[in-house]
């Protein structure tokens, strides 16, 4: 059972233990169902994309969507980093572009993924074997 699942059947229980309204109950379980939707949306909606010509195109929902041009990709490596990104796993795989920029992204079958970014760019460092 998840986290968010768990917190509100604690917090329901309590509330009928005190014998709280059930009007209250109701806005408490609605609110839980909003964001548990919109967790749920955010995860189900993240693509990644290679497209013909060369770029990995991003998209997190209606939040991010962004292009990024695959020659500029340095490196592959494995990440538990739990820096904020268009990752909905904590299994992820970071790509440095540029000098100093870091992508982290969590794509369903990382080794497919990096062989397809090698194959538009063999100078790219994979890193994912080790």
């Amino acid at each position: 059972m998840d986290l968010l699942s768990l917190l509100l059947l604690s917090i329901t229980g309590y509330m009928l233990y005190q014998n709280e309204p059930v009007e209250a109950i109701l806005s408490l379980v609605g609110t839980f169902a909003l964001i548990y939707g919109f967790c749920l949306y955010l995860n189900l909606s993240t693509q990644y994309t290679i497209s013909d010509k060369g770029c990995l195109k991003l998209k997190c929902a209606l939040l991010y969507n962004k292009t990024f041009d695959i020659d500029r990709f340095t490196s592959i490596r494995k990440s538990n980093n739990l820096m904020s990104s268009p990752a909905p796993s904590l299994d992820r795989i970071e790509l440095a572009y540029g000098k100093f920029d870091l992508l982290i992204i969590s794509p369903k079958n990382k080794k497919q993924f990096a062989e397809d970014v090698l194959s538009i760019n063999p100078k790219t460092e994979n890193h994912l074997a080790e």
